[in-house]
């Protein structure tokens, strides 16, 4: 009974720490740049926080605080049932134009970047040139108008379709999932499977999806922040009682003055699902890098 052995590159990976691209070989320097940096990004999150457990008065005190209070659950209490803003409402708007937007988004742009970067057609490339074309029209500024106009026309307005609806498609995305397929999946790939007798949408699924998961993945993020984020499109279009979080936390304002805390603590709840879904999709980028890495 033979056995295989390890291929060279796997038992070079394998040495004690200290070898050459080891963590382990990281000076005393590079550490102390990586905590500054890891400290100095951190900081706002955790001042959010501190002012989101304190009152109005804590948080304007001259020196401020730096540690937290005892006031959080209260103040998330404040926010959820604050009558002018309707959070919970906002709250799963958001999730639902976004977690929409972003399926979409990454689905049309992988389908579409593997037909411009892998397969043939004719006017192929003009129809990629209209893509680019579309990415240097700022939609926000110079089609809001027009845009407006056609949700009033379908009797969209106040609902959160007419905020699904022009984002669907993104220039961005599909000009990125092109340049990545031409990347990581070389034609003798795509050739390989047409022999083996793959139909096109077998090889989509097969073969482009599992090379391009990176970069599906960055697209994810960048979509997902982006429409979650969104704020002046929401507003214009949705009514008061019918929010995205955004509008939900620019209401948090009190009338007469500026409430720091409720709105430091509606931030606070309203980055939670970008966490998570950084966290999500971010395992799936350094698993493909991962998976480059070993197999280079």
């Amino acid at each position: 009974m033979t056995t295989l052995s390890a291929p060279a590159t796997t038992r070079r990976r394998r040495k004690a720490p200290g070898g050459a691209g080891s963590l382990w070989t990281a000076t005393p320097v590079t550490r102390l740049i990586l905590a500054v940096t890891i400290i100095i990004s951190a900081f706002p999150l955790y001042y959010m926080i501190v002012i989101a457990s304190r009152t109005n008065t804590e948080a304007t005190d001259m020196p401020p605080p730096f540690l937290p209070g005892g006031k959080l659950g209260e103040n998330i209490q404040r926010v959820l049932t604050n009558p002018d803003a309707h959070y919970l409402t906002g709250l799963t708007n958001s999730l639902i134009i976004a977690c929409t937007v972003t399926l979409s988004v990454v689905v049309i742009s992988t389908f579409a970047g593997f037909a411009f970067a892998r397969l043939k057609f004719k006017g192929g490339k003009i129809l990629l040139l209209l893509v680019l074309l579309t990415m240097m029209v700022p939609l926000q500024q110079m089609g809001i108008v027009p845009l407006y106009r056609l949700m009033v026309s379908l009797e969209w307005v106040g609902s959160i379709k007419a905020v699904i609806l022009p984002f669907l498609l993104n220039g961005f995305g599909v000009f990125l999932m092109t340049q990545y397929t031409e990347q990581a999946v070389p034609n003798e790939l795509i050739e390989a499977a047409r022999v083996d007798g793959a139909s096109t949408l077998r090889i989509w699924w097969n073969v482009v999806l599992p090379a391009v998961r990176p970069g599906m993945a960055v697209l994810g993020i960048n979509t997902f922040m982006l429409i979650w984020n969104d704020f002046m499109w929401p507003l214009i279009v949705l009514t008061p009682d019918n929010p995205t979080v955004q509008v939900a936390i620019n209401s948090l304002n009190a009338k007469y003055g500026t409430d720091y805390v409720l709105i430091f603590s509606g931030t606070l709840m309203s980055i939670l699902p970008l966490i998570v879904v950084f966290i999500a999709f971010g395992r799936q980028i350094i698993g493909g890098l991962m998976e480059g890495a070993v197999k280079a």
